[in-house]
């Protein structure tokens, strides 16, 4: 064999945004794979072989200009069919391309079926119906021309009215100001209300109650484009009615969809880390822990970064400053060991300009807004995604 493929599913690459590309003959699968196409919203091109500039259209396009020119080079997706593999095995190599065939009445693991794979320069064999779910979510993907996924981060209170979500909307507006596409989530039910703080409660748009039965994919833009739109940002919140309960499906899916997006998500959690809490910790790249300079505290942020051991990816401290503290930042860190991520100041007249609807952050010239600047220059900027 000419190489060697891994039969575990990989890792899928960023596509960019474009019609997928199909190739085959077999009127079965050309059938399985279009139906893929309509649930994920794509429009794909179909030939029979390799795109040359006097092959067919197919469905939905011109071929390309000569042998493994555009109409090969191209489509960020390649899905060939099984009956396909001899007519591309001459064809340019390429990222992207999957050999697809029907599962029924068949050795799946056919070495023959493997070495058609690698000469044709598949990543993997897709064998339906069982992959069909994989294979939408990829597909979906290109549709809507995916993104690097979104720097997430959350931001927990160590301990009751440590101000983590004055620090989560003030992150999500200075992200926004700077350029950045930005989600803001509120995934505190027991909270009062990210939009409060953002002065949106009555902003069109959708809340956590409209996604509480989102079990499977939810689209990117689709999210986005339905939630409010508050001083650069969006905004997934709560509403004033009863309270519903969102189960953690929910989370996991509104949350991955934030992330393809791209930009920046960030997210106010709650201090009790249940099953939904643990969905959103499981796609953060950083969590920022906010204590106030207190002993009492102290004593119970500990106990919140118990729960966080072994869920957040990357646990880091944010001492909230007190005009006149007990403790300082290092001492703090040292007794959480806890790593810290700096020290957030002071800023006086909050109250009042949350009382005009401006939100935590909202005065560049503040010293909230440059210490969140800075916290987004060092974790946008410097290569290694969260600032060190």
């Amino acid at each position: 064999m000419a190489g060697t493929m891994s039969r575990e599913l990989p890792e899928p690459p960023l596509p960019a945004a474009g019609k997928p590309l199909i190739i085959t003959e077999d009127p079965v699968l050309l059938d399985d794979l279009l139906r893929l196409c309509a649930a994920a919203g794509a429009d794909p091109r179909v030939h029979h072989a390799v795109p040359e500039q006097t092959a067919a259209a197919g469905t939905g396009g011109a071929g390309g200009a000569g042998p493994g020119g555009p109409g090969w080079r191209e489509p960020p997706l390649v899905l060939v069919g099984e009956d396909a593999a001899a007519r591309v095995a001459g064809a340019p190599r390429r990222g992207g391309v999957f050999l697809v065939g029907r599962s029924e009445g068949r050795d799946t693991d056919d070495p023959d079926v493997w070495r058609r794979a690698v000469e044709i320069g598949a990543e993997q064999v897709l064998w339906l119906p069982e992959w069909e779910s994989w294979l939408v979510d990829r597909i979906a993907d290109v549709a809507e021309g995916a993104a690097r996924p979104a720097l997430s981060v959350g931001v927990i209170g160590g301990s009751g009215g440590a101000g983590a979500s004055t620090l989560a909307c003030a992150l999500a507006v200075s992200a926004a100001r700077s350029g950045e596409r930005t989600m803001l989530i509120d995934g505190d039910p027991f909270g009062g209300g990210l939009d409060v703080l953002l002065g949106g409660e009555g902003a069109e748009g959708l809340r956590w109650p409209d996604f509480a039965a989102s079990r499977g994919r939810v689209g990117a833009g689709a999210l986005e484009e339905s939630l409010p739109e508050l001083h650069a940002l969006r905004l997934l919140s709560w509403d004033r009615g009863k309270r519903v309960v969102v189960p953690p499906a929910a989370m996991r899916s509104v949350m991955a969809a934030a992330r393809r997006r791209g930009g920046v998500v960030v997210v106010d959690l709650p201090r009790r880390v249940d099953e939904v809490a643990v969905e959103a910790l499981a796609q953060l790249d950083l969590v920022l822990m906010v204590v106030p300079v207190e002993l009492r505290a102290v004593a119970a942020a500990s106990r919140v970064a118990d729960a966080l051991e072994g869920v957040a990816r990357d646990l880091r401290l944010v001492v909230r400053a007190r005009l006149a503290g007990e403790l300082d930042a290092d001492e703090v860190a040292g007794l959480l060991r806890v790593p810290l991520a700096g020290e957030m100041p002071v800023e006086l007249g909050v109250s009042e300009w949350l009382a005009r609807g401006e939100p935590p952050g909202t005065f560049a010239w503040g010293p909230l807004a440059r210490f969140c600047d800075v916290f987004w220059r060092r974790a946008l900027g410097g290569g290694q995604g969260v600032p060190s």
